[in-house]
């Protein structure tokens, strides 16, 4: 797997114009300047596109039609001796370029605008970046695989004893319901309005106050029973029954009277 993705080639950056030079040797260690260059006679023009193949990247330089490769140069290190910037200017850098038999020259490019340039120099950047957190991840890997692992296992014979809550256990049979702690379901109490109150006793009437007899009170230290408390109260009722009249005799006329004063009378 990590060789297919080392032949696996991926574009960075792709820049439809660029402008090729052929550079004088350089003069001093101060670096190359571009105002040395004839930069109104461009050797060549074409396409660059920037790839990647691994941790070595590639610029290539193509024709704009074709697609013919005219000169690559392979980057290991940036920056570094196979890219270079000149002196004077952002826009114009210094590649050394290298055939397929071990050949190599250096040139100078150049691009019209100065976004692309900056496009040109950021990928390059990001992609060394990337190189250099792969390699730095790949150390720690190698260190932590040359450390003493710890056995973890289980030895032989070895076992272990889980106390898991409510959980049947063979004496005591289903577990015990916990009550209801800060974590579990608490009821609320009803809101004030929806208590069930009992409806209010209506006041007893006239009527019902003035048929009912209250029987007087009887102190503890009376020893009275209780055929005398029922005489007491059957007494009102014997006062206020009219006096009975008086049997009339069986053997008395009714007409009697009648007739008597109906003869008087003529």
């Amino acid at each position: 797997m990590a060789a297919a993705e080392a032949e696996y080639e991926s574009i960075l950056c792709v820049k439809p114009d660029v402008s090729v030079y052929r550079i004088p040797p350089r003069a001093s260690n101060r670096g190359y300047r571009a105002s040395d260059w004839k930069l109104d006679q461009p050797d060549w023009t074409g396409r660059l596109r920037v790839t990647s193949k691994g941790k070595i990247a590639y610029i290539k330089l193509e024709d704009k039609v074709s697609g013919e490769l005219f000169a690559q140069a392979p980057i290991d290190q940036f920056p570094g001796l196979a890219v270079e910037t000149v002196t004077d200017s952002s826009r114009y850098f210094v590649l050394r370029i290298q055939d397929g038999n071990g050949r190599s020259a250096f040139i100078g490019i150049g691009f019209s605008d100065r976004g692309d340039a900056f496009d040109f120099n950021v990928s390059l950047q990001d992609h060394f970046k990337w190189v250099k957190q792969e390699t730095e991840i790949s150390k720690e890997s190698q260190e932590t695989d040359t450390r003493p692992k710890l056995d973890l296992g289980f030895k032989e014979g070895q076992t272990i004893k889980l106390n898991i809550g409510n959980m049947p256990t063979k004496k005591g049979g289903a577990p015990k319901p916990r009550a209801a702690g800060l974590g579990g379901l608490n009821l609320l109490p009803p809101p004030p309005g929806g208590k069930i109150t009992a409806p209010p006793i209506p006041p007893p009437s006239s009527t019902a106050i003035s048929n009912h007899v209250t029987p007087p009170p009887v102190l503890k230290s009376s020893n009275m029973g209780n055929a005398d408390i029922l005489l007491d109260l059957d007494s009102p009722a014997s006062i206020s029954k009219a006096p009975a009249l008086a049997a009339v005799p069986a053997t008395t006329d009714l007409w009697g009277d009648f007739s008597t004063a109906s003869r008087s009378s003529l």
